[in-house]
C-alpha cells in the first residue's frame, strides 16, 4: 500500500505554499495531489490558486515525489488545452505527473462559466462529456497529430510534439462510482479513485462505508472483466475525508483504517494536508507520525 496526500492550493507560495510541498516529500509521501477547482465549498471566499501553476511550482522544489490532480474534470477544462498543459507539466517535473480525472460535480466549477439564465449540466450531461473527454485526452497525449469531432469536443490537426516524458503518456487515475465512469477507468485508467459512498458520509457508519466500497470494487471487477482487463492490475485509490471514518484522529485510528481498507483491495490511501479551522483540521504531529510510520504498522 502507498500513502499520499492532497495539498489544497489555498496559500500563497511565499506564505507556506512552497514549504508544504517540500515537507510532503521529506515525509515520504508517494504522491502529493491538489484539487483542480476554480473554488471549492467552504473555501470559496478565501485564497485559492490554480492547480496547474501550483503543480508546476511544486515540480521545481521537489525531485522524487509524484505530483498530480485529484481531480480534473470537464467542468471548466477542454481536452486540447489541458493536454498541452499536461505535456508541459510532465516535462518540467521529469515525468512525475499523474492526472486524476473525474466527471465533475454541481459545485462552483459547474456554474462559473455559465451565461445568465443558463442551466448547469445535469449528471447525465456531465457523464456524456466525461465519456468524450477521457478518450480524446488519451489520444491527444499519445499521438503527435489528432483530428477528432464529437458531440461536445473537437480537435483539428492538433500537434502535441514531443509528447509526454512518461510513455505512452502520463497515467490517468479515473474517479468513478457509476458504471459509465468505471468503464472509462477499465479502458483508459492506470488507477481507479473512490471517495466512498456519499450517501453514507454524514449518517452512515464506518462498517457501512466499507461495505459500500467493497461493492464498488466488486462492480469494478465485473466491468474490467467485460473489458478484458484483470481488476487486480488496476490500482485502487481511496481519497479520505468523505466517509464516516476519522483516520487522522490518532495514529491508531489511521492504522485501523488503512488495514481495513487494504483488506478491501485499496492500494493507495490519500489523506488531506491539515488545514486549521476547516473540515481538514488535524493535529500536525499526529499527521506527520502517520506519514512517517503509519504504513509500517501494516507489514
Amino acid at each position: 500500500m502507498r500513502l499520499s496526500t492532497v495539498i489544497l492550493p489555498d496559500r500563497r507560495w511565499s506564505e507556506g505554499g512552497r514549504e508544504s510541498w517540500q515537507r510532503a516529500e521529506e515525509l515520504g509521501f508517494h504522491t502529493a495531489y491538489t484539487y483542480d477547482h476554480l473554488s471549492w465549498r467552504t473555501f470559496r471566499d478565501g485564497p485559492w490558486f490554480g492547480a496547474i501553476p501550483t503543480l508546476t511550482a511544486a515540480a521545481g522544489v521537489t525531485s522524487r515525489m509524484r505530483l498530480g490532480t485529484l481531480v480534473t474534470s470537464p467542468n471548466f477544462r477542454h481536452p486540447v488545452t489541458l493536454a498541452k498543459e499536461l505535456i508541459s507539466l510532465d516535462d518540467i517535473s521529469g515525468g512525475r505527473i499523474t492526472l486524476g480525472v473525474g466527471a465533475g460535480g454541481s459545485g462552483f466549477d459547474a456554474t462559473a462559466l455559465l451565461r445568465e439564465g443558463q442551466a448547469p449540466w445535469t449528471p447525465r450531461e456531465r457523464a456524456d462529456r466525461f465519456a468524450e473527454f477521457v478518450p480524446l485526452l488519451d489520444r491527444l497525449l499519445t499521438e503527435d497529430v489528432v483530428t477528432a469531432e464529437g458531440e461536445h469536443y473537437a480537435a483539428h490537426e492538433v500537434r502535441n510534439i514531443p509528447g509526454c516524458v512518461q510513455r505512452p503518456r502520463l497515467p490517468f487515475a479515473v474517479a468513478a462510482t457509476g458504471p459509465r465512469g468505471m468503464r472509462l477507468a477499465a479502458r483508459h485508467g492506470q488507477a481507479w479513485v473512490t471517495t466512498g459512498d456519499p450517501k453514507i458520509y454524514e449518517t452512515g457508519t464506518p462498517e457501512q462505508s466499507r461495505a459500500a466500497i467493497a461493492g464498488q470494487i466488486e462492480r469494478l471487477g465485473a466491468i474490467c472483466a467485460e473489458a478484458g482487463r484483470d481488476v487486480a492490475e488496476l490500482p485502487k485509490v481511496m481519497l479520505t475525508g468523505f466517509t464516516p471514518d476519522r483516520p487522522l484522529d490518532s495514529f491508531d485510528a489511521f492504522v485501523d483504517f488503512a488495514g481495513s481498507h487494504a483488506e478491501l483491495g485499496i492500494d493507495e490511501i490519500v489523506v488531506h494536508w491539515p488545514i486549521a479551522d476547516s473540515i481538514f483540521a488535524a493535529d500536525v504531529a499526529v499527521f506527520e507520525k502517520i506519514a512517517a510510520e503509519g504504513l509500517a504498522q501494516l507489514s
